[in-house]
């Protein structure tokens, strides 16, 4: 028999109910992604806070990273990237720009939009912070072995492709 987790305490609950099985299971998932999202965030969170930073600003100095040279994005991009709203992307760069961590640039090629970009400070504040959330995904995922990580990784994605597709209200 295997170990159990938080969740088939929910899982016993709902079929004492008679929720259907599949229901069940779709249940399960979400509450499992859900579960195992908040217990990352929270270690990345405790390590960046002593960097200064809010995830948001982690968030948004990530997506800046991963663009590559010269590490810059309109705050569109930025918004889907980093799955944040268009009012909480505006809030995060005024607090970035503000520490000096990017710049905003006219965008030569719309001129109704701005480019926003890493400053030298922003790129090192970055790596910095890209290094303290590397060590806490491990310390969070320490123990789980590699091929039920990459598993749960494919599973995972099976049901975004399938989930992300649909429009939520």
């Amino acid at each position: 028999m295997r170990e159990g987790d938080e969740v088939d305490g929910l899982v016993a609950g709902w079929e004492r109910a008679g929720l259907p099985p599949a229901l069940i299971d779709m249940l399960a998932v979400g509450k499992r992604a859900t579960r195992i999202g908040w217990l990352v965030q929270q270690a990345v969170r405790a390590e960046i806070a002593e960097l200064g930073l809010t995830y948001a600003e982690f968030e948004v100095l990530a997506v800046l990273h991963r663009a590559g040279a010269p590490y810059r994005l309109t705050p569109s991009e930025l918004t889907r990237s980093a799955f944040l709203t268009s009012g909480g992307t505006s809030n995060v760069l005024q607090r970035l720009q503000k520490a000096g961590y990017v710049e905003r640039a006219a965008n030569s090629g719309d001129g109704r939009s701005r480019w926003v970009q890493l400053t030298e400070a922003g790129a090192a504040i970055t790596e910095r912070a890209l290094e303290v959330s590397g060590r806490a995904h491990e310390e969070v995922m320490a123990g789980v072995p590699a091929e039920t990580l990459r598993a749960a990784a494919d599973a995972m994605r099976e049901v975004l492709l399938v989930i992300g597709r649909r429009r939520v209200r």
